[in-house]
């Protein structure tokens, strides 16, 4: 069936029979909480990469899927499929024709289209037929301390074994053209190499999203070229950052904690720009970290704020440097951490990428934080990981950090990225 007939009535059937699928599986569930987590960190940087085997409960799209055992919700790094439909509006607008509800789409915001399309179900039928049969997954870090992303879901990939060999599930779907390779929080630190070769096979051979024949968003090249932007902004800073154990990833499980530990001294730390909130006094720019948290950055004089860009930086990943101090949050009666900006200088923006053409848009926000989906990153930011040199912090470390992950961020969109 060519995706360019798809009707209200097919993808009404379509989703009719993808719900019946459900892995035959009735597993012993061990349940993985911050306990868990706690352990396997302790145990050092290899081991500490393995989530572990979790049984497998359903397929929800091209890259979701739910497991038993864990306490909050999965978002697959690398990936980033297109969306499924789920409402009877949905495919009414859909069913006005192709072009139209893509162009419809895009003027209701200057940031890429995120909504549902063909290419979305076939992305959820790849991923249905990827864990046919499939009973149990394990499930891996990037890092050996990136746990959570910005709405607290586990940042995972999936492994099964298939004819006695091992699959990476999310390379497979990006080698399948179901999903750019998704670098819009970082690129993958053990993966890069593969999901690059996986996108450009599939690229090469014309599939999924890379097949001109079918309904799917037409901006991949814009996007690619500013994840990437982010990526390599991303990845300078942890190269700078192994060298100077005062530069912080905001997103990093124990960041909040290492803050803590420098009070009173300079830090430069990676965040992205959540919200900037006006008061009766100074403006402050608020680095997202979770959800419902973020370290502020106080602009007292409205020169310095206009001078710095921050205000044009909203979602975007910045650099900041500066003292760490603390303050006494009269509201919630308890000290909280601050960095004052007395000079522009002191925010370094991520280079931003080149003007669109007039018939394209660039995003002046990608960030899923902005996004009815995931980062800040909102996706959406990662939680990441602190460096491998704290890898050994002691439990009493670990425990208050994953305590003050799971508190300070409500379930969800993914992402991850």
């Amino acid at each position: 069936m060519s995706l360019r007939t798809w009707s209200i009535g097919q993808a009404l059937a379509v989703a009719a029979a993808a719900a019946v699928f459900a892995p035959a599986c009735n597993p012993v569930v061990h349940r993985f909480d911050r306990t868990t987590v706690a352990a396997s960190l302790s145990k050092g940087n290899e081991a500490a990469l393995v989530i572990g085997e979790f049984p497998l409960m359903k397929v929800t799209d091209g890259d979701t899927i739910r497991v038993a055992g864990l306490d909050a919700s999965m978002r697959l790094l690398g990936l980033d499929t297109e969306e499924t439909f789920k409402r009877k509006s949905e495919y009414m607008e859909f069913d006005k024709g192709w072009e139209r509800y893509l162009a419809e789409a895009q003027a209701k915001t200057s940031s890429p289209v995120k909504i549902p399309t063909p290419l979305g179900e076939e992305a959820k039928h790849f991923a249905e037929a990827f864990f046919k049969d499939v009973r149990t997954v394990r499930l891996e870090r990037d890092h050996p301390k990136e746990i959570r992303d910005f709405y607290n879901r586990y940042l995972a990939y999936v492994f099964v074994e298939k004819d006695g060999k091992t699959y990476n599930y999310n390379v497979e779907c990006v080698r399948a053209g179901m999903s750019p390779y998704f670098s819009k929080y970082g690129y993958s630190r053990r993966f890069h190499k593969d999901f690059v070769a996986a996108q450009e096979e599939a690229r090469a051979a014309k599939r999924g999203i890379w097949d001109p024949t079918k309904q799917h968003y037409t901006d991949y090249d814009r996007r690619l070229e500013w994840w990437n932007r982010r990526g390599d902004f991303i990845q300078a800073f942890e190269i700078e950052a192994a060298d100077h154990n005062n530069w912080i990833v905001l997103t990093h499980w124990d960041a909040i904690d290492r803050l803590q530990g420098k009070v009173g001294r300079e830090v430069v730390v990676l965040g992205a720009i959540g919200d900037i909130r006006e008061t009766a006094g100074p403006t402050k720019v608020l680095l997202s970290r979770r959800r419902t948290g973020s370290l502020p950055l106080i602009f007292f004089d409205k020169d310095v704020l206009a001078r710095s860009g921050a205000l044009e930086a909203k979602g975007e990943f910045v650099r900041a440097h500066g003292v760490i101090t603390k303050y006494y949050n009269k509201y919630k009666k308890q000290d909280e951490l601050q960095i004052v900006v007395t000079l522009p200088g002191q925010i370094q923006r991520e280079i931003k990428p080149p003007a669109p053409a007039p018939e394209d848009t660039v995003p002046k926000d990608m960030s899923e934080a902005t996004q009815p989906e995931e980062q800040v990153p909102a996706d959406t930011l990662n939680t990441d990981a602190a460096d491998a040199s704290d890898a050994n912090a002691d439990a009493r470390v670990i425990e208050a950090a994953e305590r003050e992950g799971r508190n300070d961020s409500p379930a969800p969109p993914g992402a991850a990225h």
